[in-house]
């Protein structure tokens, strides 16, 4: 993995980007109406604390255990187990285990760049 965000594609073609945390893949961003993304943190690693103006997230745990914090609550989550994230609330996904947390992210809503992120709290310098 590189320190760095790098954007790059995957042996299927598919849009693998690789950040500070780990990476995500964009399976599905074919239609105007949402967006699917698979997502490995690494053990030890999180996600920025963010919020989003224009999207609704579903998070679905597929390996590992997350903790998400979800509007300062802490939720535990395991294979199999799913969160829900509305418009504007705050949350991160982090991997305080061994291995790697995979979840599957369905976006839903009226835009999907990476632009729409307003991180509160970043482990990586990037607030702001």
């Amino acid at each position: 993995m590189t320190t760095a965000d790098d954007t790059t594609r995957d042996d299927r073609g598919r849009e693998l980007d690789y950040r500070p945390w780990g990476a995500y893949w964009v399976l599905d961003d074919e239609r105007a109406d949402h967006k699917v993304k698979r997502l490995v943190v690494e053990p030890g690693k999180r996600l920025s604390y963010q919020r989003h103006r224009h999207r609704a997230e579903h998070w679905f745990v597929v390996a590992g255990t997350a903790t998400v914090i979800l509007d300062g609550a802490e939720i535990t989550l395991a294979p199999g187990q799913s969160v829900d994230i509305a418009v504007g609330q705050a949350h991160r996904c982090e991997n305080r285990g061994t291995e790697p947390v995979t979840f599957i992210e369905v976006q839903t809503g009226t835009y999907f760049g990476e632009d729409d992120i307003e991180r509160l709290e970043d482990d990586f310098g990037r607030v702001g």
